[in-house]
């Protein structure tokens, strides 16, 4: 690796640490700058796995006002997305690496979609309680977890905009701020990026390089991240989630 294909990985590294903490998609910048600089797929997939755990840890730290009073939920939910982080991890040793490229932009698109749309089913589901005198689980149920389950089976194996779908499903089963659930999703896409990488460390090869310059770079790129992010209103949140993930629809699509 050039010095100039070093300075690039580690820039890519800072824009993901950043945007995974606000958003969720920076494997969308890591991922491509590594296959550009030489990384087989597949080495360049689990070297960004286990490169992003820093910023991930990072950006929950930065959340971690958010974070009070949510650790049964965040317990719960570790637990789910630890076992789907697992299968995903072991999916990508057994299936080819091109196995998710046609229903990534669909899930990505499925995603956009509950986060466009959830303050209107809040709502909806608010008036559904109050008629029938419930209130609202804290954990989401069943509904939740088992989609928690499948969306970390995905971050475990690719993550491309997994935030971005940890974000819709939460938003959707959960009456909670968008800010409180952001920094949720921070700590689950931490324990996801670091069990996978635990994983692929017994079973895949890694570019250490390329691990540091991510590690490094998302560090740094968490903290921004979460500095500029819990100052954004809930609306203008949703607003850069729906924005970001439509270029990277449009990033998958042209691949």
């Amino acid at each position: 690796m050039t010095i100039w294909e070093a300075v690039a990985v580690c820039a890519a590294g800072i824009g993901a640490g950043a945007l995974n903490t606000v958003v969720g998609t920076g494997t969308l910048i890591t991922f491509p700058v590594l296959l550009a600089v030489g990384l087989p797929p597949v080495t360049a997939n689990v070297s960004n796995a286990l490169g992003l755990v820093p910023g991930s840890v990072s950006g929950a730290i930065g959340y971690r006002r958010e974070l009070r009073g949510q650790r049964r939920r965040v317990f719960l939910l570790g637990g789910v997305a630890f076992v789907g982080a697992m299968t995903g991890a072991a999916l990508l040793v057994a299936l080819p690496s091109s196995a998710f490229d046609m229903i990534v932009p669909v899930l990505i698109g499925a995603a956009l979609l509950m986060v466009a749309v959830q303050p209107w089913l809040t709502r909806l589901a608010q008036r559904r309680r109050e008629k029938r005198g419930r209130t609202a689980r804290t954990d989401g149920g069943v509904p939740l977890s088992t989609g928690m389950l499948f969306a970390s089976a995905y971050g475990g194996y690719f993550g491309a905009a997994q935030g971005i779908i940890y974000l819709a499903l939460m938003g959707m089963f959960l009456d909670e701020d968008l800010q409180r659930i952001n920094a949720v999703k921070n700590v689950l896409g931490a324990l996801v990026n670091g069990t996978a990488a635990a994983f692929f460390l017994f079973v895949a090869d890694f570019d250490w390089t390329a691990v540091l310059l991510i590690a490094g770079g998302s560090a740094v790129g968490g903290q921004f991240g979460a500095l500029v992010g819990r100052r954004l209103p809930p609306a203008a949140l949703r607003v850069i989630v729906i924005a970001i993930g439509t270029l990277a629809i449009i990033q998958q699509l042209l691949r």
